[in-house]
């Protein structure tokens, strides 16, 4: 496999684009949209102290998760020679958002018999997440 292009990718570009997404999550998972509705979906009962035990490495490992997701939106948008600023980015970040993350989520969750309102929340953060990620990308790189 080519793996020359790596030398070609706007690294910097791609730690935005993860700390963009990964800020997201602080504002989508907050009380302000959609912490009471995932907790209960979820079944996470807050008052109990484990409820929070390992976040720190939870939240790590999101932010290397997310960063990797900005390195493949990154891959694609050098591969196919993404030129259109903004409106790219939307379209990538929808594409990728709904087929990839989305998707892969609500297979998941179909199996898990979880809460529909878990497959708008969870998918729709990774939907948004991908937009945001790829705008930035596509205007930077």
């Amino acid at each position: 496999m080519e793996t020359s292009f790596f030398s070609e990718l706007n690294w910097l570009a791609i730690a935005v684009a993860a700390v963009a997404y990964f800020m997201l999550g602080a504002i989508w998972y907050s009380n302000l949209l959609f912490a009471k509705t995932w907790i209960k979906g979820t079944g996470i009962d807050m008052s109990k102290p484990d409820a929070k035990k390992g976040v720190g490495g939870i939240m790590f490992f999101t932010f290397l998760l997310e960063f990797i997701t900005c390195i493949g939106l990154a891959i694609l948008i050098n591969r196919l020679m993404l030129v259109g600023g903004v409106q790219s980015g939307i379209k990538l970040g929808l594409f990728t958002g709904v087929c990839f993350s989305a998707i892969g989520i609500s297979i998941s969750y179909l199996y898990q018999s979880k809460a529909f309102s878990l497959h708008f929340i969870d998918a729709g953060y990774h939907i948004a997440g991908n937009i945001i990620a790829a705008i930035i990308l596509c205007v930077w790189i």
